[in-house]
């Protein structure tokens, strides 16, 4: 599955919630500094793999997955950091255990996908309350729905892999993102309407969305229902999105489906 490499603001954004627990050594606020301005080497250099704190200890594992030269040598000296850390029971461990499966599914030369998906499942086996091993479960569900399918659902439905573990998300975002990526896989896939639509829809009402990709989905939704026959769902959607982005220039080709949805709808005796 192609995915690019996080960048080293992305991972700074995974580490800031360690922070809670106690303060930051100051080599450990130069490392925040340097990784939030895209700086990995900075903090090899003010951080060791050895020595220091578990948060520091980790921060050093996470620049090294992101700085140059990304060889699997150092990627692997990234790993053995994170697999000592991930040998407790608190988040730090939760979130060294997700950032080893991150190193399989994208960072190592060759993926290993089975590997990557075996250490997302243990994690949520082991903290299933955690929010990495949450975040490990949609990032199986990509896995599955891509690049390990299932072969009992390898035909027709190729969704419900990545169905069955939304039981097991309870974080309300998380489920809205893989809502919503079962929806855009539903489509890439081919799917039928009636299968991946729901998901693009509870994907909106849990809500959160923003920007262009809250545009494009309430575009998106209500040109799926057209095709799908749904009309009624098809209006509101389209109504929506004229009362939202009244001025964008997406709004006259969507008031002409509007116009046709409601057609549809007169038609049938429902508008």
């Amino acid at each position: 599955m192609p995915t690019p490499r996080l960048s080293c603001l992305a991972l700074f954004g995974l580490l800031p919630p360690l922070l809670g627990a106690a303060p930051a050594s100051p080599e450990l606020n130069q490392a925040w500094t340097a990784l939030a301005n895209s700086r990995p080497r900075d903090v090899l250099r003010i951080l060791d793999s050895d020595r220091g704190s578990r948060p520091e200890r980790l921060a050093w594992a996470a620049a090294r997955m992101n700085a140059q030269p990304a060889t699997d040598d150092n990627m692997r000296a990234a790993e053995k950091v994170l697999v000592e850390l991930a040998t407790g029971s608190d988040e730090l461990a939760a979130e060294a255990a997700y950032l080893q499966a991150r190193l399989y599914q994208m960072y190592f030369v060759q993926p290993d996908y089975p590997r990557a998906a075996e250490l997302y499942r243990a994690l949520a086996a082991r903290q299933p309350q955690s929010h990495w091993a949450q975040l490990g479960l949609v990032k199986l569900a990509m896995l599955k729905l891509y690049v390990l399918p299932d072969a009992t659902t390898a035909g027709a439905d190729r969704l419900a892999p990545a169905e069955a573990l939304l039981a097991e998300i309870h974080e309300p975002l998380l489920q809205r993102d893989l809502h919503r990526q079962i929806g855009q896989a539903g489509v890439v896939l081919k799917q039928p309407l009636a299968r991946l639509l729901p998901h693009l829809v509870a994907a909106d009402r849990i809500g959160g969305i923003t920007g262009t990709a809250h545009e494009d989905l309430i575009v998106q939704i209500g040109v799926l229902s057209l095709r799908a026959g749904l009309l009624a769902q098809a209006k509101d959607y389209f109504e929506r999105y004229l009362r939202e982005y009244p001025t964008n220039v997406r709004a006259w080709n969507v008031t002409r489906l509007l116009t046709e949805a409601n057609r549809q709808l007169a038609k049938e005796g429902g508008g």
